[in-house]
């Protein structure tokens, strides 16, 4: 049940803007759906103030609502809303009218608060707790004692430190192709970049040589033999 009140005042979201009303105001809103003389009833009530107590919504306050009825429509003046950009040759004029609905509130109701109800206290604490415990023993199972077999920890210790550990087994590991593939091209590079090696040492070798039997037999080097030919 709804209580009417006499006096105080409400705040309410008409159209997603808010409004102060109190009983007989005459107020501009939002257009609302709705013919001329048509009742309506507003629900989303903010703030309600009913004279002896202000009770405040989250978001809205349960059970509140106002009473009103539609007295007409109409349209604001008109607003000039005109675009322009410099330089480009842009210009575009248009007008608005904003649609708005007159209400007359004819009244704040507010939702009864039932009184709380009593808990019984006839019954005695000792009796309650023992029917509570009653119930309890009686839905609760017993469940029997698993035996656990009777072995020495000792015997387990004597067992197990007479016996020598097992030597862990290597494991192999296995290769990718592609790295088996990897192994064998560094393998064949470093035996080409050896015989290379082995073939300057060799030459080396065969140079100095010569060299040193020239020297022997006195003979002269190719390079000095050629600037004697040259000088003549």
């Amino acid at each position: 049940m709804n209580k009417k009140m006499n006096a105080g005042y409400a705040v309410v979201d008409i159209g997603g803007k808010q409004f102060r009303i109190a009983e007989g105001q005459e107020l501009k809103v939002p257009s609302t759906r709705g013919d001329a003389g048509a009742n309506v009833q507003l629900e989303r009530v903010l703030l309600l103030n009913d004279g002896s107590a202000t009770h405040f919504g989250s978001p809205t306050v349960a059970g509140a609502s106002v009473d009103a009825t539609i007295l007409g429509h109409g349209r604001e003046r008109k607003i000039i809303v005109f675009k322009f950009r410099r330089r480009k040759g842009y210009r575009k004029k248009a007008g608005h009218r904003q649609g708005y609905s007159m209400l007359r509130i004819n009244g704040i109701n507010l939702a009864e608060s039932k009184p709380p109800v009593k808990a019984e206290t006839g019954k005695k604490p000792a009796e309650a707790a023992a029917k509570t415990s009653g119930k309890t023993a009686a839905t609760k199972k017993t469940t029997p004692a698993k035996k656990t077999a009777g072995k020495p920890a000792a015997e387990k210790k004597s067992s197990t430190t007479g016996k020598a550990p097992a030597p862990k087994k290597a494991t192999a590991t296995k290769k990718s192709p592609g790295a088996v593939e990897a192994t064998e091209s560094k393998k064949a590079t470093t035996t080409k970049k050896s015989a290379v090696k082995d073939k300057t040492a060799a030459s080396k070798k065969a140079t100095t040589a010569s060299k040193s039997s020239d020297k022997k037999k006195g003979t002269a080097p190719k390079s000095a033999v050629k600037k004697k030919a040259s000088g003549s």
